[in-house]
């Protein structure tokens, strides 16, 4: 079992950066995929980033690819979201997400996750 804290969210206006970390209790940070989701205000739990173990391969949902950039250093037990060129439609509770597995696959579904931090809240205005 692994718990998860999400730091490094706020308020930003459009155009802005910021830098989300998660820490992972365990040691064994290496074995988990990890990822980010994030919920805005009355819509459902949205995929934005994952990563596999080593951090060699790196998905993105497609309205955040080329501004946000997903990694992670294990030896520190942290994951990160880098995101730059935020924009208001990006306004939401971003949540990291872990899942052990053995081999690579892309998950997207919040469902094949059985980790997760409490958010941390990410509101950009415009």
């Amino acid at each position: 079992q692994v718990q998860l804290m999400e730091s490094g969210g706020g308020w930003v206006q459009a155009g802005g950066s910021l830098r989300l970390s998660c820490a992972a209790s365990t040691r064994t940070v290496g074995s988990y995929v990890m990822a980010w989701f994030r919920q805005a205000p009355g819509k459902e739990r949205e995929f934005v980033a994952t990563i596999s173990q080593s951090g060699g391969i790196t998905v993105y949902t497609d309205s955040v690819k080329g501004r946000f950039t997903i990694s992670r250093v294990n030896v520190k037990n942290t994951l990160y979201l880098q995101m730059n060129g935020l924009k208001p439609e990006d306004t939401a509770v971003y949540s990291c997400a872990a899942r052990i597995s053995s081999f690579w696959t892309t998950k997207k579904d919040p469902n094949d996750y059985a980790f997760w931090g409490q958010g941390t809240q990410v509101t950009v205005s415009s």
